[in-house]
């Protein structure tokens, strides 16, 4: 696509009122090449020469050199720059010389896409399946019993390999190579139960005498050295000199106009996005479109779809939406659509971000900063792979974060990417899985070498409670049944709920535990590949949301207040109403209450006190304490994304006109994961930082009194009440002059809601 002369035309449109903020031109790269001694094996040499490969990238021959020297190895380049043959060409090498070979693929997404890549060599002694879900039980035993690769993902490896490995023990016996595809993805909570779930894999591979070499791809991330050794608990050699090629590619920073200078209230970012995506497809440019919530990715595909029928309906047919809860049947469907180029356009959440091969794009739309630096280069890449030009529009939200990067976009640009933080001896998540690692076979108090110094104090607890029983330096696993299916391994949520048409007695989707209250509580609209169904009714119990088909020009959005009571901290959220919003202009046509059970959570937050003097001086100003304090936590909460790999919503915050215990106004910041997987801890540490660029958030903001750009908050519960933007900026302005010190610290429990005394773990 000729992008200068389509972003030339759409400055030309009636609707576009300046929102092109900034452009960035990146020219394109030219590659640089080495040679492997010794070369390949000539049936390997003669098969990438068929794919059309004659030369090898600098950073694909320091990757198989490294792996031929039995080092683990983390290749961290960007997208499309030919990471899959740093792992793919040491292990056919390997089995071209030793057919016995095994090798275990694991992707965080399916793999299908991965298993034609592998046939494209053509080898015919090759044979490799995939085992994960959607697997056929019929054919499971003879992939176990026959395939040299096995490609799968994490959870089946959790759920059907490990807890059955004797099945598996000749594939074991024999393993040589370990492939961990898209490594950056494993932080946070799925991070940090992946990581255990790598320590119960080398515990087995000992048991079958095997000691495989780990293999892992990454995009780039600040600590590829540190997170990956934390991930596999071995060391890693970091590969990250990019050979590769690239294409031109505009960037575009894009910020929906201001339609209410009063309060800086901007067009709805989803219609903007829409409008783009029209015309991008009108154009016939092959689109993809990245937003951060189902619900949102089907809201603009509804819109788009509405939009085309109305003026290009021979292209209506010609788009789809594309996320995690449709049925794998409709995946696939719309993945061979995808790739085949009979679809013009997908709007997708991070399903489509990594591990399916989506074809050839020419743009990409990110609805909101995807959280982090590494998730934006990465959906970038999926538009004009290769050397072909490409188009990467940023849509800004109405939020601090957003709105931030809209004023300082050399801040993503420029900036390395984040520090990714997995916390694999979080206790919630390690006593799971030292329960499986049990139930696999016993634990030895030198596996404490594995899962760390707190296992031996975890284990000891699940032999108090009845779960494990020892025998000398042993535990084992003593109740009935499996351990692994009671594990959520991507979440903290427990299983699914299922969503059931009523009307077709027919299985809609499905929807995770966490998010079940907010969009399938009764009364919910619920959208699925742009049909409208209203949730009739939702069965704890049964875990069920029955549905009816709707004609409603309207969706929904969950009010939820927020209370922290006691604990390390106990977080107690109930969704106890609803809004009812207009389609397109967003406009509340009203709130209905709910009765739901309250959710609790016990995790790790970081938090401080205002000092008295600081606390005096805003009444003074005859500023509102409260608001200043509250509009703080809101957007300190939506920076910090911007310090550690999270997303904003795995956050909240609480602040206090009074804290009982501290006897001073304090914010809260909390972790929405049990335990917390070190995200806030790492705000701890650079606490400095995150309060500059809060301060800087709010301060360049050209509203008066406080917007969504600054210090409201999407998911605030007392509905962004009270605000006071001046009294913020005095306040961080104050803390970053005579801040007290933080306190990370445990508060401990005397009687129900009442605190009794908080112990720092540390204090600057």
């Amino acid at each position: 696509m000729d992008v200068r002369a389509f972003l030339e035309e759409l400055k030309r449109q009636p609707g576009y009122d300046g929102q092109v903020v900034y452009e960035r031109f990146v020219p394109p790269r030219t590659a640089r090449y080495a040679e492997l001694s010794p070369p390949l094996p000539p049936a390997l040499l003669e098969s990438l020469q068929s794919q059309g490969i004659t030369r090898l990238y600098t950073h694909q021959v320091e990757a198989v050199a490294a792996v031929r020297q039995h080092r683990h190895v983390v290749v961290v380049t960007p997208t499309a720059s030919g990471k899959t043959l740093c792992y793919n060409l040491p292990v056919l090498e390997t089995l071209l010389t030793d057919p016995d070979t095994r090798a275990l693929y694991l992707f965080p997404t399916k793999a299908l896409a991965q298993d034609q890549a592998l046939a494209e060599f053509g080898l015919p002694d090759l044979t490799c399946g995939t085992s994960d879900g959607d697997t056929p039980s019929a054919q499971r035993r003879t992939i176990r019993e026959r395939a040299q690769i096995i490609l799968t993902n994490p959870d089946m490896l959790h759920l059907g390999i490990l807890p059955q490995h004797y099945r598996w023990a000749n594939f074991f016996r024999h393993l040589r190579y370990v492939v961990i595809d898209d490594v950056h993805v494993y932080r946070g909570v799925f991070g940090s139960n992946v990581a255990n779930i790598l320590r119960r894999l080398r515990r087995v591979c000992r048991l079958h005498g095997a000691d495989p070499v780990f293999i892992c791809t990454s995009a780039t991330i600040a600590n590829p050295a540190e997170f990956v050794s934390a991930l596999l608990s071995v060391p890693a050699t970091v590969v990250d000199a990019d050979g590769s090629p690239g294409g031109p590619r505009w960037f575009i920073f894009w910020n929906p106009p201001i339609i209410d200078p009063a309060r800086a209230h901007r067009r709805s970012s989803y219609s903007e996005a829409t409008a783009l995506f029209v015309e991008l497809i009108r154009a016939e440019v092959r689109t993809i479109v990245f937003a951060q919530a189902r619900k949102i990715t089907e809201l603009i595909y509804r819109y788009a779809r509405m939009e085309l029928e109305a003026h290009a309906p021979q292209l209506a047919g010609r788009i789809s939406a594309y996320r995690a809860g449709y049925l794998p049947e409709e995946r696939r469907a719309i993945e061979r659509r995808l790739f085949s180029g009979d679809l013009l356009g997908v709007a997708s959440t991070s399903a489509l971000e990594l591990g399916i091969d989506v074809g050839t794009l020419d743009a990409a739309l990110l609805v909101g900063y995807p959280g982090t630096i590494a998730s934006t280069w990465q959906r970038a890449g999926r538009a004009g792979r290769g050397t072909d030009d490409a188009l990467v529009v940023l849509i800004a939200l109405e939020d601090a974060l957003d709105q931030y990067l809209m004023r300082n976009p050399e801040y993503l640009l420029a900036r390395p990417s984040e520090h990714a933080v997995i916390d694999p001896e979080n206790p919630y998540i390690l006593a799971a899985h030292l329960r499986c690692a049990a139930a696999e076979l016993p634990l030895w108090e030198r596996d404490v070498e594995l899962f760390g110094p707190r296992m031996l104090e975890i284990a000891r607890i699940l032999e108090e409670h009845g779960e494990l029983g020892r025998r000398r330096d042993r535990w084992y696993w003593i109740k009935p049944g499996y351990p692994a299916q009671d594990v959520e391994v991507r979440t903290a949520s427990g299983n699914p709920f299922r969503i059931f048409d009523e009307s077709r007695h027919r299985l809609v989707g499905t929807v995770d535990a966490a998010r079940a209250f907010e969009q399938v509580h009764p009364g919910a609209v619920y959208l699925h590949q742009g049909e409208v169904y209203v949730v009739r009714q939702l069965d704890l119990t049964r875990r069920v949301a029955s549905v009816v088909p709707g004609d409603a020009d309207y969706y929904t959005q969950p009010r939820s207040p927020t209370t922290v009571f006691f604990g390390d901290v106990e977080v107690t959220t109930q969704v106890n109403a609803f809004a009812r919003k207009r389609l397109f202009s967003e406009e509340v046509l009203g709130e209905e209450p709910l009765d739901l059970p309250a959710q609790r959570l016990q995790t790790t937050a970081l938090w401080f006190a205002i000092p008295a003097q600081l606390e005096a001086q805003v009444r003074r100003q005859r500023l509102d304490l409260a608001g200043g304090i509250h509009a703080v936590e809101h957007a300190a909460i939506g920076v910090l994304p911007l310090f550690a790999m999270c997303d904003r919503w795995d956050l909240g915050g609480v602040s206090y006109p009074v804290y009982p215990e501290l006897g001073a106004p304090a914010i809260f910041i909390y972790e929405g994961h049990p335990g917390g997987v070190g995200i806030v801890e790492k705000g701890y540490e650079l606490l400095d930082e995150l309060m500059a660029a809060t301060l800087h958030a709010i301060e360049a903001c050209p509203c008066e009194a406080g917007c969504p750009s600054c210090i409201q908050s999407p998911k605030c519960g007392n509905m962004n009440e009270p605000l006071d933007k001046a009294a913020a900026i005095f306040l961080l302005r104050g803390l970053l002059g005579q801040r007290a010190s933080p306190q990370s610290a445990v508060i401990s429990q005397e009687s129900q809601r009442r605190v009794r005394r908080h112990e720092p773990r540390r204090s600057r």
